[in-house]
C-alpha cells in the first residue's frame, strides 16, 4: 500500500486518522521514515514506519461497496450470543478491535449491542462497546461521507428493542 500526505486513513484500535507528513526518526543508531497521522476523533499523533504501514495493519477507509457488508454483520441477529465467561469475551473482543477489520469490530458492537438490550452493561462492557461505537461511526462516516452525529442516530435505530 502506498500512502501520501493528506490521505485519510485508518490505525487500528484507534480509528480514522489523517496523514500530516512523513518524518524521520532516529533510534539505535538507525534512522526511519514514518508517517505522522493525527487521529481524527481526538487529535492524538500516531507514528508508523512507512516500509511496514501494511504490516502495523494501517489501511485505507473500506469502499462505499464494502459499507453494506458491515450493516449486514450489525443487523445479523441470527448469529448465537456468546455464552463464555466475560474475561474470555474480553480477550476475544479485543483480539477483534485489534485487527482493524471492519466487519470484526462491527461483530463485537453489534454482540455488546444486544447485551445491552438484555442488562446493564459492566464498566469493562460499557468501556468496550464504547470503543468499537466509536470506530465503526468513524469509519462508517467517512466511507459514506456524512457527519457522525447521523451516523450515530442510524445506528441507534438499528440497535433498537422492537
Amino acid at each position: 500500500m502506498t500512502f501520501q500526505v493528506g490521505d485519510r486513513v485508518v490505525v487500528p484500535n484507534y480509528g480514522v486518522g489523517k496523514i500530516r507528513m512523513v518524518d524521520a526518526m532516529h533510534m539505535e543508531g538507525r534512522s526511519y521514515e514514518v508517517f505522522v497521522i493525527d487521529i481524527l476523533a481526538n487529535g492524538m499523533e500516531y507514528r508508523a514506519p512507512v516500509d511496514q504501514a501494511g504490516a502495523n495493519g494501517l489501511r485505507e477507509i473500506i469502499p462505499l461497496s464494502a459499507v453494506e457488508k458491515v450493516y449486514e454483520v450489525l443487523r445479523d441477529r441470527d448469529t448465537p450470543a456468546d455464552k463464555q465467561t466475560w474475561n474470555r469475551r474480553y480477550r476475544e473482543y479485543t483480539n477483534k478491535i485489534k485487527t482493524g477489520d471492519p466487519l470484526e469490530v462491527a461483530a463485537v458492537l453489534r454482540d455488546l449491542a444486544r447485551l445491552k438490550a438484555e442488562k446493564t452493561l459492566s464498566f469493562g462492557e460499557k468501556k468496550m462497546y464504547d470503543q468499537a461505537h466509536s470506530l465503526i461511526v468513524q469509519e462508517l462516516a467517512a466511507a459514506k461521507g456524512v457527519d457522525e452525529n447521523a451516523l450515530k442516530s442510524e445506528l441507534e435505530t438499528l440497535f433498537a428493542v422492537p
